[in-house]
C-alpha cells in the first residue's frame, strides 16, 4: 500500500509511507455544496443510495477528504483510506458516508469499516467498495488514484456507541459478503474498548463478541487477517465463525479452524440469545430479513436487533 504526498496543517498521513509536507486538500466549501446539491438532484433511481436513505439521519458536516491509501481486499473489493480535512468530522462505529466525487453526478453510499479511534488518532477513515456498475463504485475501481479528492458526510442509524455507565452487553455480529464493513467497524471499536479496559481500567465494560461471517469462498472473505488478529488478541472475548458457501479450492491451514462450508444457520444464532446480547446484522436483504425475523420469533426484543441492508 503506497501513500500519496498529502498534508493538512497539523496532520500526518501514515499509510505505507510518511507523507511530505506542503500539499493540501483543495475542495472548497462552495465545491462541496455544489456536489451535494447536484448529486441529490440527479440520484433519482430507486436503487440509488440517496433515494433509499432519504429519510435517514445525516450529519450537517460535509468534509473534504483525500485518498491516501488503496488496496485490493478481494478480487471484487477495493479498500480506500481517506484523510479527513474537517476537524469536527466524527462518526459512530457502524455508520456510512455519502461519498461525493467531483465529476460524478451520483452519490455513493459506503459503510466505514475502520474504528472511530483511527479517526481520532490519525484523522483517517477506511472504506471497502465492491465492484458494480454503479458510477461511484466504478470510479473507485477504475479512476481513483492516491491523490484523488472527494467529499464525505456521515449518516446512518445502525451503530454501536455505548457510554461508560451503560450496562455491559454481549455482541453477535452477522455479516454476509460486503456487509462485513460496518460490522468490522463495530468489531474494531469493541477491541478498542477492551484495550481501554485492560490498559486504563475504565471506560465501557463490554461482554463477549461473536462474529458470524458468510461469503461465497475464502477469497471473498474480507479482512480475514484483521479479524483473526483480534480473535488471537482477545481469545476470551472475541470469537468468529467464517462460512463459505461455494468453496472450490483447498482451504489454508491458518483459516481451516474457523471455516464452516455451509451457510450460517438459525440454530447457531439461537444458541447465543440472552437478555444481555445485542444482535447486529448486515448483508443482502434476504439474509438480513431472515435473521432479524428469526430473532424476533425467538423473543429477542426489537430494541436488541439492529440491521442494515446493502443492495
Amino acid at each position: 500500500m503506497a501513500c500519496a504526498a498529502v498534508m493538512i496543517p497539523g496532520l500526518r498521513c501514515s499509510v505505507g509511507a510518511v507523507c511530505t509536507q506542503g500539499a493540501s486538500l483543495r475542495l472548497t466549501v462552495s465545491t462541496v455544496r455544489h456536489l451535494t446539491l447536484t448529486s441529490i438532484m440527479k440520484s433519482k433511481r430507486k436503487t440509488d443510495h440517496m433515494e433509499r436513505t432519504a429519510s435517514v439521519t445525516r450529519q450537517e458536516i460535509v468534509s473534504a477528504a483525500k485518498v491516501c491509501g488503496a488496496a485490493n481486499e478481494s478480487p471484487s473489493v477495493k479498500s480506500l483510506r481517506l484523510l479527513i480535512a474537517d476537524q469536527d468530522f466524527s462518526f459512530k462505529a457502524g455508520q456510512w458516508v455519502d461519498f461525493f466525487i467531483p465529476g460524478v453526478s451520483v452519490v455513493g453510499g459506503f459503510s466505514i469499516c475502520s474504528s472511530p479511534r483511527l479517526l481520532e488518532q490519525e484523522r483517517m477513515i477506511e472504506l471497502a467498495v465492491k465492484y458494480t456498475n454503479h458510477p461511484p463504485a466504478l470510479w473507485v475501481h477504475n479512476k481513483c488514484t492516491l491523490d484523488s479528492e472527494v467529499a464525505v458526510r456521515v449518516g446512518g442509524e445502525f451503530f454501536f456507541d455505548p457510554q461508560p455507565a451503560e450496562a455491559s452487553r454481549n455482541l453477535v455480529l452477522i455479516a454476509g459478503g460486503v456487509g462485513i464493513n460496518p460490522l468490522l467497524s463495530i468489531l474494531r471499536h469493541a477491541a478498542d474498548l477492551l484495550r481501554e479496559q485492560a490498559n486504563k481500567g475504565r471506560g465501557y465494560e463490554i461482554g463477549t463478541i461473536k462474529l458470524f461471517y458468510s461469503a461465497k469462498n475464502t477469497s471473498e472473505l474480507l479482512f480475514k487477517k484483521n479479524i483473526l488478529d483480534l480473535v488471537n488478541e482477545f481469545p476470551e472475548k472475541i470469537a468468529c465463525s467464517l462460512h463459505v458457501t461455494k468453496q472450490t479450492t483447498q482451504i489454508s491451514a491458518e483459516l481451516k479452524p474457523y471455516i464452516t462450508e455451509r451457510r450460517i444457520t438459525e440454530k447457531e444464532i439461537r444458541d447465543h440469545i440472552s437478555k444481555e446480547t445485542l444482535f447486529y446484522i448486515c448483508g443482502p436483504p434476504p439474509m438480513t430479513d431472515f435473521f432479524s425475523k428469526q430473532l424476533e420469533n425467538n423473543h429477542v426484543p426489537k430494541e436488541h436487533i439492529y440491521f442494515e441492508k446493502w443492495w
